[in-house]
């Protein structure tokens, strides 16, 4: 009877735009400091070899709080974990501008981080919300806004900051949220788990489900690799449009509008899982990945055809993270209700972790061998996805 009645649930089409909304404003905060590494770096004294770590020490902190917190929503009321979660990055938000040297700015890095993981509590509770018949294309719905949210995060802090600096970006971020906290306090639904383990059983249980659940093991990997790529390329392409192409910070926003093109193939993606193309779509993800990197090398010679394959790179490379996302959450939101929490934040927490190495390597990489490097490592990444992926075979949801 209890399965019958969560077959006949809906979905308000407004709850949906609320909480993509609500996914995309969270998850921008993650990636504000992409483009701005440059001037963050000027004002807080970070060398070029160590600039790759302002994005990294976001990633990290979410990283730890999808282990540490997202599992939190196998257990707690999912509104008020969510609201609770969103003040830690009001106050990283706040903090950042203030921060003078590297380690006041890495901290409230890891602030913004832990507390943007209010995203990963709203998305599976949007796939809860949600009829079975109709998961894959809502929770693609909401991963369309949290990919735009990715997407225009890049280029609206670069516009910002080329009108009144960077710092602003961060204050107005801030006041957002605080908005945002107001709506999803009296708007969003109440959602109360029926806990079977307590916290820290969930937490130990965390290796267990990843060791014993090729679906989820596979899925996170495949996208850490994606993930590393894309963040490799969005953390060096404003360093080398500035000094390659000699692009002002308002002209590297415009750049960066192009990839939001990309998030078309967060929905698209959703309901093509519901058809059953998951693992062909899979396989072309990396190949698109792959081909994005090798574009930017064609014609380099010149300038104005060279820039134009870089937006078109950008726009391969964004619709094939993004719709490779929404086919791995599609994939393991099918697990089960008791323990979506826990899949969803080790899943989370392992391709974060892939796109933080990234960010690494791209500001090492960039710095000793320029883009040629960073590059190079990017195309690799998905092409090692491939291989993995090529050994797959019709994998059961455990073992």
């Amino acid at each position: 009877m209890k399965t019958e009645m969560m077959e006949e649930k809906k979905i308000s089409r407004w709850l949906v735009f609320l909480l993509a909304s609500a996914c995309g404003l969270i998850v921008a905060n993650l990636y504000y400091s992409q483009p701005l590494v440059g001037p963050i770096s000027q004002d807080t004294g970070i060398s070029a070899g160590l600039s790759g770590l302002i994005v990294t020490m976001t990633q990290l902190g979410y990283a730890a709080g999808l282990l540490f917190l997202v599992p939190l929503s196998d257990l707690l009321e999912n509104r008020r974990l969510a609201v609770t979660t969103l003040i830690v990055a009001i106050l990283g938000l706040v903090a950042a501008p203030l921060a003078t040297n590297f380690y006041m700015f890495s901290a409230s890095a890891i602030l913004i981080g832990v507390g943007s993981v209010a995203a990963q509590i709203l998305v599976p509770l949007s796939a809860h919300l949600a009829p079975a018949n109709e998961r894959g294309k809502i929770v693609g719905n909401v991963m369309s806004g949290l990919l735009l949210g990715i997407m225009l995060a890049r280029p609206t802090a670069s516009l910002i900051t080329g009108f009144f600096g960077w710092k602003a970006v961060f204050f107005l971020s801030a006041a957002i949220m605080g908005i945002l906290l107001i709506l999803l306090s009296f708007l969003l639904p109440k959602r109360n788990p029926e806990p079977n383990d307590s916290y820290p059983a969930i937490v130990r249980s965390l290796w267990y489900l990843f060791r014993k659940t090729p679906v989820l093991r596979r899925r996170a990997l495949y996208q850490a690799a994606l993930f590393g790529s894309f963040s490799l390329f969005w953390t060096v392409v404003p360093l080398y449009l500035s000094q390659h192409f000699q692009l002002t910070q308002k002209e590297i926003a415009i750049f960066g509008f192009a990839g939001v093109a990309g998030a078309v193939a967060a929905p698209i993606a959703g309901r093509m899982a519901d058809r059953g193309w998951t693992k062909k779509l899979t396989g072309a993800a990396f190949v698109i990945a792959a081909f994005s990197f090798a574009l930017t090398h064609v014609l380099q010679s010149n300038l104005t055809v060279s820039l134009f394959l870089f937006c078109i790179a950008a726009i391969l490379l964004d619709m094939s993270v993004s719709g490779n996302l929404v086919l791995g959450q599609q994939a393991i939101y099918g697990l089960g209700d008791e323990i979506r929490g826990r899949v969803n934040g080790l899943f989370m927490a392992v391709f974060f972790v892939g796109g933080a190495a990234g960010s690494a390597l791209g500001g090492w990489s960039y710095a000793h061998g320029n883009w040629d490097a960073a590059s190079m490592i990017g195309f690799i990444l998905p092409i090692l996805a491939f291989v993995y992926f090529l050994t797959e075979k019709n994998i059961p949801v455990s073992k």
